[in-house]
């Protein structure tokens, strides 16, 4: 069976001694893209548009050093724990998108008491721009060859030239197509009825969909760890069950509660 052949190159432009990378242009665009989603919020409420700097600023040093302390500690800590500086090495690459949620999440919460900002109100309005942020990084994976799924036979598979010959499933992808779904959902619920959204009732289904979606697609990626091998459920699965199990919570008390944003 001819499978299709992945090879293309991570650098998207070289000015001299300059790189432009793909995973940088693509992470670039997800921010773009996410801020001008809040922008089109914050109009539609009414909101200051110059606090969307702050809230930027925020969210992306909290997902940026989240993302970073969850690779080092939740798939290698022996090796972080013996090598301390290596945590600040962010150009070798390691990130983590659950520890990028969780420091987005505080991050959020500094925000919020900082300036007086309703917590679930931001946190709701946000997971509609995380799910289309998660788009373009798994695309940016795609673009590296990285986050790879295991060999496959179906169809679809693609070879990753860049890192062998065999044939595997393009998880990235899936995510990605995954993350899509997602954002399109929580744009439309959202879209249509705006500020009577029940609090906390967007970021519960984000979170089931998300971690719904990232548990099954886990099944068919490459083990990250290598401690991993002899547990049933993978780092990324384990860490997937806490966050789907507070999506439904928040849901339930979201729609149960009368708490609907004035």
């Amino acid at each position: 069976m001819q499978h299709f052949i992945w090879d293309i190159d991570p650098v998207l432009l070289s000015i001299g001694p300059l790189s432009v990378h793909w995973y940088g242009a693509l992470f670039a665009a997800a921010i773009i893209s996410g801020l001008q989603v809040m922008k089109w919020v914050y109009q539609t409420e009414h909101k200051n548009l110059e606090a969307l700097d702050n809230l930027l600023m925020y969210s992306v040093f909290g997902i940026i050093i989240g993302a970073r302390l969850g690779h080092c500690f939740f798939y290698d800590p022996q090796y972080y724990f013996a090598n301390p500086l290596k945590i600040l090495a962010i150009w070798e690459g390691g990130l983590a998108s659950h520890g990028g949620g969780l420091g987005l999440i505080i991050a959020l919460g500094i925000y919020a008491r900082k300036y007086q900002e309703n917590y679930l109100w931001l946190l709701d309005r946000l997971a509609i721009c995380t799910a289309l942020f998660g788009v373009f990084v798994r695309s940016a994976n795609f673009v590296n060859s990285e986050i790879l799924g295991v060999a496959s036979d179906t169809p679809w598979a693609i070879i990753f030239a860049r890192i062998d010959n065999i044939p595997r499933h393009p998880a990235q992808l899936y995510e990605a197509i995954a993350y899509l779904l997602i954002f399109i959902i929580l744009f439309f619920i959202y879209k249509k009825s705006k500020d009577k959204t029940p609090k906390g009732s967007l970021l519960g289904l984000f979170l089931i969909l998300t971690f719904t979606a990232r548990f099954l697609i886990e099944s068919v990626k490459v083990k990250q760890a290598a401690y991993e091998s002899i547990w049933a459920l993978n780092t990324g699965q384990m860490l997937s069950i806490p966050f789907f199990i507070a999506g439904i919570v928040l849901l339930i008390w979201s729609l149960s509660a009368k708490n609907k944003l004035k």
